[in-house]
């Protein structure tokens, strides 16, 4: 089936007439995308063909859900659109996790599913589930092409929605039929979308309302959250800290947004947040959020939430704001934008020397801690720090979601943005490794470790082939506890010591797993052996498998128990 270019003589154009599947691959060709995360099957198969020899970068993962977490990984790195291919029925829903995943946490994703013909469709056709249906809450829009001519139209869309505004995984469901059929191939469409105009720029009232109350805070503290990351503010949002000595406290997705040896930096807030930062919210009379969307995780029990403080939200999604939390001062705009604003603005710092005084005091007295006892085996906390000794602090790291997360986010000292790639919202286990292999292929220099747990990394672990096909230098460092830890804690804490399933009876040898697949292994037992072989293994130019056996009975201090407030901490250095 060939390519016919007519001359358009009204328009004084060129036009081409192609298969769907072909317009498909072009109009990805016209967005520069680089690299495409998929797994073929019938639907799809038009597709796959004309994506043969189309010079395009595809990753075949092992599976679906690998595919979608890839992209996502790319995306956090990158910036750019992760772009997905999956054939219809399990091949589409094999990709809800990662689409839900990707909304709650504003990853711009672009992913297309395969549907079977339209001659059939609602006849319960082979293959054939209700992608428009399933997807429609956990995508930020979604198509289903009709025609063969709307679908550049469509992909255009497709990619302008997933990048502006809050981002956003975007769905374009193709049937077979369609991506068959020939039309017009045009890509110069203007976008015409009426009931989708996000807002850029702040409006200037709301700007000046917020320099006056910052002039007359005495304890004001900024909550930095992703929408720093995802807006490119971080310099911006340096720039204004030390501008106006408000010392800053991050959001388990905003980590990296500011640096973490700055001397204003209070650390993590929220359940498993430092005891600085989250007095600093409990204690404030005015709390700036940039970027954060206020989630349970970060808040506690909304009653204490930051109860003697005036508010400020800056979001550019305008239905984040006074969700969760009621909303003195809204800005909506551009993280960017917003900051560089206030910067312009240079209002007087008004945070009180007491203040500044009794948050280093709280930094100074209460810091993150563990203790030290070799009996109890091999601490992941000193893990973490030993990750970022070997690495420089500089490394990309990946994670699951779980104890070893919440180590990672307290430990790991993020100082630049973008080396933090992490399942927030939706916290989904399965999703580091294959992130990782996405973070990799945005940053082909950067060092990149996926830190998982044993019950996480045997979720995706197949796409350690991808690892190997692709000679990845990725570490992967597995925290060995031989349970589910995070459940594990909340039923020692909780529920009276029953541990229901979450204890693993037997488990794999990850060095042989991991030799199977074709990458080196290494098994740490103790801190002796981590100092050994810790170093030489992160350091390496080849994939690993790195086996840390640790403590099974370690807990994630701090934390705030469900219900409570974040003043109400247990577990904070004694």
């Amino acid at each position: 089936m060939g390519t016919n270019v007519q001359l358009d003589a009204e328009n004084a154009q060129c036009t081409q007439t192609m298969a769907g599947a072909s317009m498909l691959i072009e109009a990805l060709k016209q967005e520069n995308v680089e690299v495409i995360y998929g797994y073929p099957g019938g639907a799809v198969l038009p597709i796959y063909d004309k994506l043969y020899g189309s010079g395009m970068f595809h990753v075949l993962t092992r599976h679906e859900q690998g595919a979608i977490h890839a992209a996502e990984g790319y995306a956090r790195i990158s910036g750019k659109p992760g772009v997905v291919i999956a054939t219809s029925g399990p091949g589409a829903t094999n990709l809800v996790t990662g689409l839900a995943d990707a909304m709650i946490d504003s990853l711009p994703l672009v992913v297309f599913t395969g549907q079977v013909a339209t001659s059939v469709i609602g006849s319960d056709a082979f293959q054939e589930a209700d992608v428009i249906g399933i997807t429609m809450p956990i995508t930020k829009h979604s198509y289903q092409v009709r025609n063969a001519e709307d679908l550049p139209r469509i992909i255009k869309e497709a990619f302008h929605i997933a990048t502006t505004g809050r981002p956003g995984p975007v769905l374009i469901d193709i049937p077979k039929d369609i991506a068959v059929v020939e039309g017009e191939f045009r890509y110069d469409h203007d976008i015409h979308l009426p009931g989708y105009q996000p807002t850029k720029e702040p409006n200037y009232l709301q700007i000046r309302k917020l320099v006056e109350a910052v002039s007359a805070a005495k304890k004001p503290v900024i909550l930095a959250g992703a929408g720093v990351l995802h807006g490119k503010a971080s310099e911006e949002l340096k720039n204004y800290v030390e501008q106006q000595q408000i010392p800053v406290a991050h959001t388990l997705l905003g980590l990296g947004g500011f640096p973490a040896d700055h001397p204003l930096f209070l650390g993590m807030a929220g359940m498993h947040g430092t005891y600085a930062a989250n007095m600093a919210l409990y204690e404030s009379d005015l709390l700036i959020s940039i970027g954060a969307r206020f989630d349970d995780r970060v808040t506690g029990n909304l009653k204490h939430f930051a109860k003697y403080a005036k508010v400020a939200h800056i979001d550019i999604d305008p239905a984040e704001i006074g969700k969760n939390v009621h909303t003195h001062i809204p800005v909506v705009g551009d993280s960017k934008l917003v900051l560089t604003e206030l910067i312009k603005q240079n209002g007087k710092p008004s945070a009180s020397d007491e203040w500044k005084k009794q948050l280093a005091a709280w930094k100074t007295e209460y810091p993150l801690w563990y203790e030290e006892n070799e009996t109890e085996g091999f601490k992941p906390q000193k893990l973490i720090e030993y990750i970022h000794r070997y690495t420089k602090g500089e490394a990309i790291v990946t994670t699951d979601v779980g104890q070893h997360q919440m180590w990672a986010a307290q430990f790991y000292q993020f100082q630049k943005a973008d080396r933090w790639v992490t399942s927030g919202g939706l916290g989904t286990m399965g999703f580091g490794l294959p992130a990782a292999i996405g973070a990799q292929l945005a940053d082909k220099d950067a060092t990149v470790v996926s830190i998982l747990g044993d019950g996480g990394f045997q979720m995706t672990l197949q796409e350690l082939s991808v690892i190997h096909d692709l000679n990845l230098p990725i570490k992967v460092v597995v925290l060995n506890n031989r349970c589910l830890g995070m459940v594990r804690q909340w039923q020692e804490i909780f529920y009276d010591e029953r541990y229901s399933h979450s204890k693993f009876t037997s488990q794999p040898d990850f060095i042989k797993l991991s030799e199977a697949y074709g990458i080196k292994g290494v098994r740490i037992t103790s801190e002796e052996e981590a100092e050994e072989k810790l170093e030489a293994a992160l350091t390496s130019n080849e994939p690993m498998v790195i086996d840390v056996q640790v403590a099974q009975a370690e807990k994630v201090f701090p934390m705030v128990a469900p219900g409570k407030g974040l003043h109400e901490m247990v577990g904070v250095k004694p």
